[in-house]
């Protein structure tokens, strides 16, 4: 199964994410299908970059976000 999900990148204690397109039985960091956006936590108000084209097309492909991600995919307004 395909799922839309984040990857954590950053030093220690200063997160960054990529909002990432990978098969589910990968691991957090391995290997992934596409980058489709990023997720920055630290700036005051949180930063969310999603190319909508790309995030519509996988969803409708069949790809499963997950929690987190629907909630950034929603406030980016896809």
């Amino acid at each position: 199964m395909v799922k839309i999900r984040l990857t954590r990148k950053g030093a220690k204690k200063k997160p960054f994410y990529r909002v990432i397109v990978t098969e589910s039985r990968t691991r957090r960091d391995g290997p992934f299908l596409e980058i489709i956006g990023t997720y920055d936590p630290l700036k005051n108000p949180s930063e969310v970059k999603i190319d909508a084209e790309r995030a519509k097309y996988w969803l409708g492909c069949g790809a499963q976000p997950t929690s987190v991600v629907k909630k950034l995919l929603s406030i980016s307004g896809v």
